[in-house]
Parts: structure tokens; sequence; C-alpha cells
């Protein structure tokens, strides 16, 4: 398995297989918070941009055959993703599409990757593991070259921060 990490974060990127994406990352922080912050809309938009943006929009419709949409503006314009909801165990596991929604060009979820998102926990700390199924080497490429890492990075220390405010 290869590894991407860069040591700029504490989670850690690996290529499972030529088309995935593992990121793993520990939250010091039961998993209900964590997956509380995860899937409420104003929560959301107080970590997913990281330090990168200012979120403008999160939409979630935390159902089974339900969309997603954030949206936040950067020093570059407008980034998007979409997708919908494919499996939902709350609390335990997400499954959903992921689109990036590229600028000038058509959306299509067509080829989407899919995501399963897990949340474990031990001790009070929760284990979060995103697999990203990219569906070929070269999307998975283009993803892990994006830069991507960095922003994830500072989206995941925000998302411990307002985990850990949840408890009080």
């Amino acid at each position: 398995m290869a590894s991407t990490t860069s040591g700029k974060g504490t989670a850690v990127v690996s290529l499972p297989a030529d088309d995935q994406i593992l990121i793993t990352r520990e939250f010091n922080a039961p998993k209900h918070l964590v997956y509380r912050a995860w899937t409420t809309p104003e929560l959301v938009t107080q970590f997913w941009s990281g330090q990168r943006g200012t979120m403008r929009s999160v939409e979630i419709d935390l159902r089974v055959g339900g969309r997603w949409r954030y949206v936040m503006t950067t020093g570059h314009g407008e980034i998007a993703f979409h997708g919908e909801f494919l499996e939902i165990a709350p609390n335990e596991r997400i499954v959903n599409t992921e689109v990036f929604e590229t600028p000038d060009a058509p959306v299509s979820d067509a080829g989407a990757p899919v995501t399963t998102t897990t949340f474990s926990e031990r001790d009070g700390r929760t284990t979060l593991t995103l697999l990203m199924r990219c569906g070929t080497k070269q999307l998975r490429d283009t993803i892990i070259q994006s830069g991507m890492e960095i922003g994830m990075q500072e989206q995941m220390n925000l998302l411990e921060e307002l985990a850990i405010s949840l408890m009080s």
C-alpha cells in the first residue's frame, strides 16, 4: 500500500489500490460528536473549508437517496462538490458519491467516486476512515495531485476542535 502523507497533519493518506484513496484520522472526541459535526450543516460550515476559504452553502439531506452540496468561496473563486447518500448507519457509516463541480463544465454524476466514511470509537476516541473508490487510477491520481491533502489536514484539525467543543 502506497502512502502519500505529507506530514502536515495527523491524518494518514494511503493508496490501497490503483483506484482508491484511504484517509484515516483519530479524534480526541466520541464518535457521536464527530458524526454530528460531520452531518449537521451549521457545523459543517465551521470546518469543511479548512483555512482555504469561506463556506457559502451547505445542504445535507441525510437519508438514503438524499443529496448533499457544499460550496465555498476561495481566493480563486467558487468551489463546489455534491453527491448522493447511498447508505447511512447513524454514528457508524455513511456511503455517498462525491462530484467536483468543474467550473465551466457540464455537471455529471456519471462515474462519480464513491466514499465510505466509517466512525469507530475506542476509549472515547474516534477513528474516522474515508475510503474513496475513484473508479480509475487516473482519477485517483488527479485527486491526489490536486493538493487536496493540505486542505483536508486543515479540515480534520478544525473538525477535531469542533467535536471537542461539543463535549461541553
